[in-house]
C-alpha cells in the first residue's frame, strides 16, 4: 500500500471545533441550567430562607438535606429507559421524561412559594417534590446526553452542561440571595419558577435522539432487563470483590465535597457575620466562576495526563480545601479571607468534576448506561448527603472547625484505595484509552 493510499485510509482526528458548534452543545448548556438550578433552591438557598424564619440549625440541615433525593434517582431510572409517557410520546422518551420533570420542578417550586415555611410539613412535601423531579431531569438529561452524539463528541457535551449548570447555580444562588435582601421569600421562589421557562423553550425546540428502543410486552420482562441486569452485569464484568473495592472507593471519594453542599453551609456563613448580598456576590457570582475555570483545568489535565493521575490529584485537593473553612472562624466577616477560601474551594471542586465524569463513564455498559450511570452517580453522593443531614447536630454538639475537620477524613482512604484500584480497573480495559492517549 502506498503511503498516499495509507493516509487515505486512516480515521481524520474529531474535531474541537465540530464538536463545540454542534446544536446538541448548545442545548447541553440550557439543560445543566435546567439542573443547577432546582438543586440549589433545596439545599444552600433553602437553607437561608428556613434560618430567616428561626428555625433551629439541627432542623435546617435536615430539611435542606430533601437534596438526598438525587442519591436514590437510580431506582426510578429504568422507567425512563423503558416507559414512554402516553401524555408526552409526540415529543419522544427522553424529551418527554424530560418535560415532566421540568414542569414538576415549576410546579414544586410555585408551591413552595405559596405555602411558606409557616406550614412547614406541607412545605416539606414540595421541598421533597422539587428535588425529586430535579433527579428526574439529571436522569433524562445525561441519557439524552449520551444518545445524541458520538463518544468523540461527548466531552464537549459535558463542557456545556456544565457551564449551564454552574450559571443555574448562580443563578439560584447569588440572584436568589440578593433578591432576598429586597424582597420576601415567597416572591424570590416564584421568580426562580419563571426562569425555569427558558430550559422548558430549550427542551420543545431540541432534537430526540434517533435510538430505538422497544418496551418490554410484560411486567417481569422489564424488572430483568431494567433492573436487574444493570446490576449483574457490573460485578459480573469486574468480578465481586474487585467490584465491592470499586464501589467503596465510590462511597468515599467525594464525601468531603457533599457533606458541605447542604444546608450547614448557609447557617455557617451567617454566623461568621456575612451578610446576604455579601455571601450571594462573592460564593455565587465570583466562586462561580472560579469553580468554571476549575472545570476546564479539570478537563485539560485529564486529556493530557489522563482520568487515574487528574482523579488522585482533584480528590486530594479538592478534600482538603475543606480545612480552609477553619481559617474564616478566626476571621468573622473577612471578606478578603472569604474570597481567598472560596477561591481554593471551589477551583478545586471544579478541577475534580472532568476526572469523576470519566472516572464513571468509563466503569459503564453502554448496554445499561442510563441505569449504571445513574447508581454510580447516586453512590457517589450517599455518604456525604448522609452526613450532612446530621451537619447541624454534629456542629451543635461540637463545633463548627469539629465538622470541617471530620470531613476530610476519608481523603487518606479514598486515595489510597484509587491506587489499589488503577493496575486491576486497567487490566478490564477501564482508562486505557485516556492513559495511554496522554502518555501515562
Amino acid at each position: 500500500m502506498t503511503r498516499s493510499a495509507a493516509g487515505a485510509t486512516k480515521p481524520a482526528k474529531p474535531s474541537i471545533w465540530k464538536a463545540f458548534t454542534q446544536p446538541a452543545a448548545w442545548t447541553m448548556c440550557f439543560f445543566g441550567f435546567s439542573s443547577g438550578l432546582p438543586f440549589l433552591l433545596v439545599a444552600g438557598t433553602l437553607a437561608y430562607w428556613l434560618k430567616a424564619e428561626h428555625i433551629v440549625l439541627r432542623d435546617i440541615t435536615m430539611i435542606a438535606s430533601a437534596g438526598m433525593t438525587y442519591v436514590f434517582k437510580f431506582l426510578w431510572a429504568p422507567l425512563l429507559d423503558h416507559w414512554r409517557l402516553p401524555l408526552f410520546s409526540r415529543l419522544g422518551r427522553r424529551r418527554g421524561w424530560l418535560l415532566l420533570a421540568q414542569a414538576g420542578v415549576v410546579a414544586g417550586l410555585l408551591a413552595m412559594a405559596f405555602l411558606t415555611p409557616a406550614r412547614l410539613d406541607a412545605f416539606i412535601a414540595a421541598t421533597i417534590a422539587v428535588a425529586f423531579f430535579g433527579a428526574t431531569q439529571d436522569i433524562a438529561v445525561d441519557a439524552w446526553r449520551i444518545e445524541i452524539a458520538p463518544m468523540d463528541q461527548q466531552g464537549a457535551l459535558v463542557a456545556t452542561y456544565a457551564l449551564g449548570y454552574r450559571i443555574g447555580l448562580m443563578v439560584a444562588g447569588a440572584f436568589a440571595l440578593i433578591m432576598a435582601d429586597h424582597l420576601a421569600w415567597p416572591w424570590v421562589y416564584a421568580v426562580m419558577a419563571a426562569i425555569m421557562v427558558i430550559p422548558v423553550i430549550a427542551n420543545l425546540l431540541a432534537r430526540e435522539p434517533e435510538r430505538h428502543r422497544e418496551s418490554p410486552r410484560r411486567w417481569m420482562e422489564a424488572m430483568r432487563n431494567g433492573v436487574v441486569a444493570p446490576f449483574t452485569d457490573f460485578f459480573a464484568r469486574f468480578g465481586v470483590a474487585l467490584a465491592l473495592v470499586t464501589l467503596l472507593f465510590i462511597l468515599l471519594f467525594k464525601l468531603p465535597e457533599q457533606a458541605t453542599i447542604g444546608g450547614i453551609m448557609s447557617p455557617f456563613y451567617r454566623d461568621m457575620g456575612f451578610s446576604l448580598t455579601a455571601i450571594g456576590t462573592i460564593t455565587k457570582i465570583y466562586g462561580v466562576w472560579i469553580g468554571i475555570a476549575g472545570v476546564f483545568v479539570g478537563g485539560a489535565a485529564v486529556a493530557r495526563f489522563g482520568i487515574n493521575p487528574s482523579l488522585l490529584v482533584g480528590i486530594v485537593a479538592c478534600g482538603c480545601s475543606n480545612l480552609l473553612y477553619l481559617l474564616l472562624i478566626g476571621h468573622h466577616g473577612n471578606l478578603g479571607m472569604l474570597t481567598v477560601v472560596i477561591s481554593g474551594e471551589n477551583f478545586t471542586l471544579g478541577f475534580l468534576g472532568p476526572p469523576t465524569v470519566a472516572f464513571l463513564s468509563s466503569l459503564v455498559n453502554r448496554q445499561h448506561t442510563a441505569t449504571q450511570y445513574s447508581l454510580l452517580s447516586s453512590m457517589v453522593n450517599l455518604p456525604g448527603k448522609v452526613m450532612g443531614f446530621f451537619a447541624g447536630g454534629i456542629v451543635m454538639a461540637t463545633s463548627y472547625g469539629f465538622y470541617f475537620v471530620l470531613t476530610v477524613l476519608a481523603v487518606l482512604p479514598a486515595a489510597l484505595l484509587l491506587l489499589w484500584l488503577v493496575p486491576r480497573l486497567r487490566a478490564h480495559g477501564v482508562g486505557d484509552d485516556v492513559d495511554q492517549a496522554s502518555g501515562a
